[in-house]
């Protein structure tokens, strides 16, 4: 299910790229973490999460810039759940950023976040996020979405863009 709020008026000009200031984990969601599980993480998956930084408008004659929150949400209301990569990648399918050093494991119920800013628009208007999971044993499937907002001018655009499952591996 895809979530819209559209509020429409007016136009306005984009902004050059900048680059975000490179994202801890570790430090920035420590509340949310937990230490990794001992035992084989027998179950994996994937998402690929459609992110639009810029979207064209006014037959092409327009860039409308956003920022994206991706959300990685640990369903689980008991068990950990290893986040073992989140990457970035532009409209070309050029890996842009890829935002952890080392797995980490979200406690049951948490979420962890990556923010890119509207400036940044070095996603393009077809960026995306691969992001891993794994863990010990059967799980509530992650819930992983980008946000975007973005506006020009007095209009303002929300919308939510779900993760698709890639795969799994292990028991479900």
């Amino acid at each position: 299910m895809r979530r819209v709020l559209l509020v429409v008026a007016g136009l306005g000009l984009a902004v050059p790229a900048v680059a975000q200031p490179k994202v801890n984990i570790e430090q920035s969601f420590a509340d949310s973490l937990t230490t990794m599980p001992k035992a084989e993480l027998g179950v994996s998956g994937g998402f690929y999460v459609p992110a639009y930084s810029s979207v064209t408008m006014s037959q092409g004659k327009l860039r409308v810039d956003f920022s994206v929150t991706l959300s990685v949400h640990n369903a689980s209301e008991s068990l950990p759940l290893v986040v073992r990569r989140i990457a970035y990648f532009d409209t070309a399918g050029k890996m842009v950023e890829n935002y952890l050093k080392s797995p980490v494991a979200l406690k049951p119920l948490a979420t962890i976040s990556i923010v890119i800013p509207t400036d940044d628009v070095r996603g393009g208007t077809g960026a995306n996020f691969i992001v891993d999971w794994a863990a010990a044993s059967e799980i509530a499937e992650p819930v992983v979405e980008a946000l975007m907002v973005g506006g020009v001018a007095n209009a303002h655009y929300a919308f939510v863009s779900q993760g698709r499952p890639t795969r799994t591996v292990g028991k479900k």
